[in-house]
């Protein structure tokens, strides 16, 4: 399609972000669009709608690549395990493919994220990456010897949706997630986790630079469970690197206390792993999307 060219769609909580890249990967074009929260047929028109106009802008056609927020369920062929709850139950390929007259592919966005960053951004050349979105939602996607890990289930990485590990204090039994348990490292991580943990009415993005008493504290806790929650990663898969995502990926703190902690859980003597921001830091999902083909 259009020599070589690729569309990738990152459907965001907030935001969703299109990107045209021709065939050696060069980025063509960009356009990014509020996401349509709660509304199914207008999420399906926002993607449409970015497509034809990058099209129409290029004056090419492309495959198409989709990162949503959770997966299509192998059984059911309906999307399963997504934060963007009214995509949950829905044919959302087939409607796009409907919508759009071509064939499309459809990937867990944290899964697109690690594609990307394993390929040409802050874990290329590593055996083994996880990648980790820490935004609206947590999720994680595996990345081995180049090639994207997926499982029976279609869940493999998401870590988000175990329980916080080695629980402390008030920790247990934990916020309740839409995923209906409570306790979730979603729950705890996500933007909105942090922004319920400091209880002030701010949102993450501004707890993340507040420098008030409060604000520093629900930063060392975000960091104390963040570390606990990766040693959990480590102990299972071992990975040479883990390079985070999402708009909580940007508080360079991060980078310096995590791996500073996490040895307390680690079933190690030494942990090598390494933890790096995104190369290509809010594009990586999108870009991994366009990767699909």
């Amino acid at each position: 399609m259009g020599g070589g060219l690729r569309i990738g769609i990152d459907l965001g909580g907030t935001k969703t972000e299109a990107v045209a890249l021709a065939g050696d990967g060069r980025e063509l074009a960009r356009r990014r669009v509020a996401t349509r929260r709660g509304s199914y047929d207008g999420t399906v028109r926002t993607i449409r709608d970015l497509v034809e106009g990058l099209e129409a802008e290029l004056g090419a056609t492309g495959s198409v690549g989709i990162g949503i927020p959770g997966t299509i369920s192998p059984r059911t062929g309906l999307v399963k395990n997504a934060n963007s709850t009214w995509l949950i139950g829905k044919p959302f390929d087939r409607d796009l493919e409907q919508a759009l007259g071509r064939p499309v592919r459809l990937a867990n966005d944290a899964d697109c994220f690690a594609l990307s960053e394993a390929s040409d951004g802050a874990g290329a050349g590593f055996a083994t990456v996880f990648g980790v979105i820490l935004g609206t939602g947590v999720g994680g996607g595996l990345v081995i010897h180049g090639r994207l890990v997926g499982g029976p289930n279609a869940i493999t990485g998401e870590w988000g949706h175990n329980p916080l590990p080695w629980p402390e204090g008030d920790e247990h039994p934990g916020p309740r997630c839409y995923c209906g348990r409570n306790g979730c490292v979603e729950t705890f991580l996500s933007g909105p986790g942090l922004a319920r943990d400091h209880g002030g009415g701010l949102s993450a993005e501004a707890i993340a630079t507040a420098a008030d008493p409060a604000a520093q504290a629900a930063l060392a806790r975000y960091e104390r469970r963040l570390a606990r929650a990766l040693a959990s990663v480590i102990n299972i898969v071992d990975p040479h690197v883990i390079v985070l995502g999402g708009g909580l990926s940007r508080m360079d703190r991060l980078y310096a206390a995590i791996p500073r902690l996490w040895g307390e859980w680690v079933f190690s003597d030494h942990v090598d792993t390494l933890l790096r921001p995104p190369r290509h830091g809010d594009s990586s999902g999108v870009r991994g999307a366009a990767r699909l083909w």
